[in-house]
């Protein structure tokens, strides 16, 4: 495995936040860039309350906080991530914003380096025909909250290289996840399987077959699923759900992916889920 040390990360919500984190815990060096200094002290902010409980958990030391902070450098200046030899891009699960960042990637690393996108539903093969080092493009795809969640999907481009797979999967594992190898195909195997399952399950409230709540109760004690696939949707983001179930439909050109009208609705109204208080269920602010 190339010796990688030095991580850029592109992208400071929820999923890039944790996945600097998760970098930052386990020793690399770590640059977090967004377009806006207030997304970016909002992750600052977040992951010093997150590192906070794990050390309440006793997953790290009260001792290791300050420590794991300074290793996460802060800035909206695309510029200065010359040095970076594995980024990852987590921009929003829009495909022309994604390309617009994997551009500028291509033109600011040096040559050497890697190209990974926490896309949930994004062709890899796509993204990695936009770069001149298509075999240095991977998937490397977290999952929400990252600092607790044991997955990533390590997704192949069609010209991704088995070195540069070899060097994101071993990482997975100093990061202390469970890589585990997907080809790309729309969705991958995560979101390809759980969106239509989510999209049925609006369908049944649409159409009042049950209410959220039975619907949720009847996959935890039925299915011995931890959370209902409603509340999954709410925790996920309503308009994440919609933005890969798109993909899946013109991916695959099948009508089975085609997003239920009541997820359209609830994304024209602001309907989120936990992010905006209010999707299926409703939640304090």
């Amino acid at each position: 495995m190339a010796d990688i040390q030095s991580i850029a990360v592109i992208g400071a919500g929820t999923m890039g936040s944790g996945i600097a984190h998760v970098f930052a815990r386990s020793g690399f060096q770590v640059t977090l860039c967004d377009v806006e200094q207030r997304f970016l002290d909002r992750a600052l902010a977040s992951i010093r309350t997150n590192l906070g409980r794990e050390a309440a958990k006793g997953k790290l030391s009260e001792a290791e906080i300050e420590p794991t902070l300074s290793r996460i450098r802060a800035t909206v200046d695309m510029q200065s991530l010359t040095g970076a030899e594995l980024a990852v891009e987590a921009a929003p699960e829009r495909y022309e914003l994604k390309a617009e960042v994997f551009r500028a990637l291509d033109r600011i690393l040096p040559s050497t380096a890697i190209l990974a996108t926490n896309t949930s539903s994004i062709s890899i093969t796509k993204m990695a025909a936009l770069t001149r080092r298509p075999a240095q493009v991977i998937g490397m795809h977290f999952f929400n909250p990252v600092p607790v969640m044991a997955l990533v999907e390590v997704v192949r481009g069609m010209a991704t290289s088995d070195s540069s797979f070899a060097t994101v999967y071993e990482v997975a594992v100093l990061l202390g996840k469970t890589p585990v190898e997907v080809n790309d195909a729309p969705g991958f195997v995560s979101n390809r399987v759980l969106m239509p399952l989510i999209n049925e399950a609006a369908f049944a409230v649409m159409e009042g077959v049950a209410t959220p709540e039975a619907i949720d109760q009847v996959f935890k004690l039925g299915m011995a699923h931890p959370m209902g696939p409603l509340t999954l949707a709410d925790f996920i983001g309503i308009d994440v759900c919609l933005d890969i179930l798109r993909v899946l439909q013109e991916g695959f050109g099948d009508p089975k992916y085609r997003p239920c009208p009541l997820l359209v609705r609830m994304v024209d109204a602001g309907w989120l889920g936990r992010k905006s208080n209010r999707g299926f269920f409703t939640y304090e602010k």
